[in-house]
């Protein structure tokens, strides 16, 4: 007869690949995708390096993991700030502001997620991710154009655009441990100057937002 799992078998190994994983993304948060190897996740972990190729079967799936499950909850932050129905140029700096916040008060973990070096499996998955943040800013786009609160402009390339600069002007600061909110309203007023939208009184988007962990 054939093995079948139980349910109390199939939790306790849930329950293990989530441990491994959460402390895989602190090892990321300390240590970049560098920092994050099989020895060192056991050793973490308080498990055998055979307990963690049980779960992943080498480092770039284990890796290409993390990096999913730390973006899905950055995209899913900035989607937050994003919904409701204020005007564009509310919702736009907020889902900015978002962006950034979450970015430089996890510097390590955000530099990894956006420009460390890494193995193709997460450079895979980077991309992925990028159309999926700007299809997020698309969809605000395509509704200011819609409203007539935003010109006439291509939604999903200017959103690429927005998504590139966000990432591209945040990895100096990440880098320097940096950033300020200085920068962040400097991105943030960019964001809004490259839709065309016309800014908000500042003291409506300019308080930390909600969804920054």
């Amino acid at each position: 007869m054939a093995y079948r799992e139980t349910a109390r078998v199939r939790e306790r190994k849930a329950a293990q690949r989530e441990r491994l994983l959460a402390a895989a993304e602190q090892l990321v948060r300390e240590g970049g995708f560098a920092g994050l190897t099989i020895q060192a996740l056991a050793e973490r972990a308080g498990v055998g390096v055979g307990t963690v190729y049980r779960y992943f079967r080498a480092k770039e799936v284990l890796a290409a993991e993390v990096f999913r499950l730390a973006t899905e909850r950055e995209v899913a932050a900035v989607r937050k700030a994003l919904a409701g129905d204020a005007p564009v140029a509310v919702r736009l700096p907020r889902a900015s502001r978002v962006f950034c916040l979450r970015a430089l008060r996890a510097p390590r973990l955000a530099w990894a997620l956006i420009a460390e070096p890494v193995d193709p499996a997460v450079d895979e998955a980077r991309l992925i991710y990028r159309d999926t943040y700007s299809d997020v800013f698309a969809g605000l786009i395509d509704a200011g154009v819609v409203s007539g609160e935003l010109p006439p402009q291509p939604a999903r390339l200017v959103a690429a655009a927005l998504v590139g600069a966000m990432a591209e002007a945040l990895i100096g600061p990440l880098a320097a441990d940096s950033g300020d909110h200085a920068t962040i309203d400097a991105i943030t007023d960019f964001c809004l100057r490259a839709v065309g939208a016309t800014a908000a009184d500042k003291t409506t988007w300019s308080r930390a937002p909600d969804g920054v962990a």
